[in-house]
């Protein structure tokens, strides 16, 4: 019984067939799996130190890149590796959109799901160092459960466990970001399993279901490949670099009576955060925001697909288009990142005019 079950784990991770021509950017899949699992155990060991407690939050920080061994390096890890997590998960998802991926429905689906969890997660760990980019961040983005019609506040009160961003909503985010972590693991597993049911797409985008071969041992090792030098980078910037993602506002301690003077979150936020500073009206603005992440599960309905190849690797317009979308994303984190004056509110605007309209017209 038990080889039984062994081997179909077995054939499952390691017999599965794959086409024979995924290039270099079929490895990002398997890299978010180990970011991961080194974000996983990176938090676990940082959780032995941290004190979840507006009175020690911050000082339990200190602590851990201070007095505990390598805590510093631990945590240089766990800060630096949630960007290189989410610069793995765009690569991955301008990879599915060039290529047409989203038509594999459950899989795609599946993954967007993961994203949405993904930020939330990031999120919550954001606020947990409580410096005050952490305080006055957590204090933004739940108000923003307000504008949702009647239940708004009772979900912002339900955050934040009294009448405003305290102890209660640490321990709430503390909380949620140690268990979200082990939900997104399910989900991923839930994802590969799609993705092997339903079968991988490929650079030329036809069906290579009859020229395929072995995961293992060709891309295994490639993918081994990869993940060492995700650790390399991740190493080289906990070592050198280890502030390179870091607001400098977040090096002080969190202060409700003192508001900083440009509240901004983290740069992989910050295409959401233009779309959402794009909309004068609040109610409005905080549905356009959630609409530029609804709107990926709606791709495999709403994009036409009337030839047998998938992506736009055979079309010269539609790659030009492609690129001026990611460009479109780059200019609205830049604007994300600037004062709410002009010009940077203008080229919001703009900016997100073309982010839904490429998705509609696409």
């Amino acid at each position: 019984m038990r080889t039984d079950w062994y081997r179909t784990i077995l054939k499952t991770a390691l017999e599965f067939p794959a086409p024979a021509n995924l290039s270099w950017l079929w490895n990002f899949g398997s890299l978010m799996g180990w970011c991961l699992i080194v974000q996983i155990v990176s938090g676990l060991l940082l959780v032995m130190h941290y004190t979840p407690s507006v009175e020690s939050a911050f000082d339990s920080v200190v602590h851990i890149m201070r007095d505990v061994h390598y805590g510093w390096l631990i945590r240089g890890f766990h800060a630096n590796g949630a960007s290189m997590f989410f610069i793995c998960v765009y690569i991955h998802i301008a990879r599915g959109l060039f290529y047409e991926s989203f038509f594999m429905k459950h899989v795609w689906m599946s993954g967007v799901t993961m994203l949405i969890l993904l930020m939330a997660v990031a999120f919550t760990g954001y606020v947990l160092p409580w410096g005050q980019m952490s305080y006055w961040g957590a204090t933004v983005i739940t108000n923003l459960f307000s504008a949702i019609p009647k239940i708004g506040s009772s979900i912002v009160a339900l955050l934040w466990g009294g009448d405003c961003v305290c102890d209660a909503t640490l321990k709430r985010f503390f909380a949620l970001h140690f268990l979200m972590p082990f939900i997104l693991l399910v989900l991923l597993m839930v994802h590969v399993g799609f993705l092997h049911t339903t079968g991988s797409s490929n650079p030329l985008g036809i069906d290579t279901s009859t020229q395929t071969v072995p995961f293992y041992p060709y891309y295994f090792y490639k993918d081994l490949l990869g993940i060492g030098w995700y650790m390399v980078i991740l190493f080289t910037i906990a070592m050198c670099f280890p502030d390179l993602f870091a607001d400098p506002e977040n090096f002080i301690r969190a202060d409700p009576v003192k508001t900083p003077l440009h509240i901004q979150p983290e740069w992989y936020f910050l295409f959401a955060y233009s779309i959402l500073r794009s909309i004068p009206n609040k109610v409005g603005g905080v549905v356009v925001m959630v609409s530029s992440l609804l709107i990926l599960y709606t791709l495999p309905f709403i994009t036409p697909h009337s030839s047998h190849i998938r992506g736009y690797q055979h079309n010269p317009f539609a790659k030009i288009y492609f690129w001026l979308f990611v460009a479109n994303f780059v200019v609205l984190s830049y604007t994300g990142a600037c004062p709410v004056e002009f010009p940077f509110v203008e080229m919001g605007m703009v900016s997100t005019m073309f982010y839904f309209v490429y998705f509609m017209t696409n």
